[in-house]
């Protein structure tokens, strides 16, 4: 008998039933056709809420075109200058940092300087107290503020992000590329994103005011915690503004640390909460508010070595007229400021203790204007009182 199956005669082979290994094959394709557009359409779904995170800071820009005609030229192209602004608004969301007085000030104040070839990054922060030349500014119904000679932080209320801006640029010479507008939610967001950060105190921190109790010792502070630490005044060493800004540098530091050292950004997990936490807090100006952009920017700069990422404070001292406010020491602030314009390395200061006032002043002066702390510096120092001398002592062993 023979064995061959033949077609039946006129059938066409598309109408003949599939061997079963090929019918295998064809649901195999087709499913994973199906898992392949469905992955992307997830992957893409994300990206639209991490993009839709962002705001854009419109009305800034908007203002900032009425005053071009004020604003300094950049001098090096390649380079980019960003103002990183943290708003103390106690509205909304951010009502339980305290109480909602209908204003907002600049709490924090970053001018970041990306270097023309990208090899190294400088943070300079802007002591809020410091007395500066405000200028005209255009406030939300339009109307205009008369200029005036105030402490700093009271440009982002007269004016928001566009004042602010302008006033560092008056100060410095730097024109400002891009501006981001970060708020206290979203900064609570990306500490617990990345599981928290470590940092050594050397005593006990407790300030009502800041919603902040610590031990000594090392902590790993979470969200609300962090943000405690690095906004108390009260609680922690003399209670001024200048070491504050140095924690909060010291903080930033450790945090680009932990992120770097612990590969968060090739772990798409936590990689997309940091994302969220991230793009959720930020207000930002055309040239970075969407995910592409940001990626760009960190592209840019993924590639600097983190002992060429450096955190300082504009050189300050009492101002003379009221010692709770500031006013720069000179000639090391035009020094800086003229160095960060022209894309060269930073200068060391010029300005002895003696030179600069009294010895107090002239201590913290010299210990703030160019002390920088960089992601490469190792663990935290101790955050203790300052000794009679103004430097604060290290507790030996605290940390172990």
């Amino acid at each position: 008998m023979n064995a061959d199956v033949t077609e039946p005669e006129g059938a066409h082979p598309a109408d003949l039933p599939l061997p079963p290994r090929r019918r295998w094959l064809r649901w195999t394709a087709l499913g994973a056709s199906v898992a392949v557009l469905a992955a992307a359409g997830v992957v893409w779904t994300l990206y639209n809420k991490l993009d839709g995170n962002i705001r854009t800071d419109v009305e800034a820009v908007n203002q900032l075109r009425r005053f071009e005609s004020e604003r300094p030229e950049p001098v090096v192209h390649e380079a980019e200058n960003i103002l990183l602004i943290g708003s103390d608004d106690r509205g909304g969301k951010n009502r339980k940092y305290g109480r909602d007085s209908g204003t907002q000030r600049s709490d924090t104040t970053i001018l970041l300087h990306l270097s023309a070839d990208r090899s190294s990054a400088t943070g300079v922060s802007i002591p809020r107290d410091l007395m500066v030349d405000i200028p005209e500014c255009e406030q939300p119904d339009g109307t205009l503020t008369r200029a005036r000679f105030a402490q700093f932080n009271w440009a982002f209320q007269f004016g928001g992000a566009a004042c602010t801006i302008r006033t560092v640029e008056n100060l410095t010479g730097i024109r400002v590329d891009h501006h981001i507008v970060v708020d206290f939610a979203g900064f609570t967001k990306l500490v617990d994103a990345v599981g928290g950060v470590e940092v050594c105190l050397a005593e006990p921190v407790d300030d009502p005011d800041a919603q902040l109790a610590l031990d000594a010792g090392l902590q790993t502070l979470d969200g609300e915690e962090a943000l405690g630490y690095v906004r108390t005044r009260k609680g922690i060493g003399d209670g001024s503004d200048t070491q504050r800004m140095a924690r909060q540098q010291e903080f930033l530091s450790l945090l680009l640390r932990k992120v770097h050292d612990e590969g968060i950004l090739t772990d798409p997990t936590r990689l997309y909460s940091v994302l969220d936490a991230v793009t959720s807090s930020l207000t930002a100006d055309p040239g970075l508010d969407s995910l592409a952009e940001l990626y760009d920017l960190a592209t840019s700069v993924r590639d600097i070595p983190t002992d060429r990422v450096r955190f300082m404070t504009a050189p300050r001292q009492p101002y003379t007229y009221d010692p709770n406010r500031d006013e720069l020491v000179q000639p090391d602030a035009e020094r800086l400021f003229t160095a960060l314009l022209n894309d060269e390395p930073v200068p060391e200061p010029e300005t002895s203790p003696e030179e600069s006032g009294s010895p107090e002043a002239g201590t913290e002066a010299s210990r703030a204007g160019f002390t920088p702390s960089s992601t490469e510096a190792g663990p935290a120092e101790p955050t203790a009182s300052p000794s009679p001398g103004g430097r604060a002592p290290l507790a030996e062993n605290v940390c172990g």
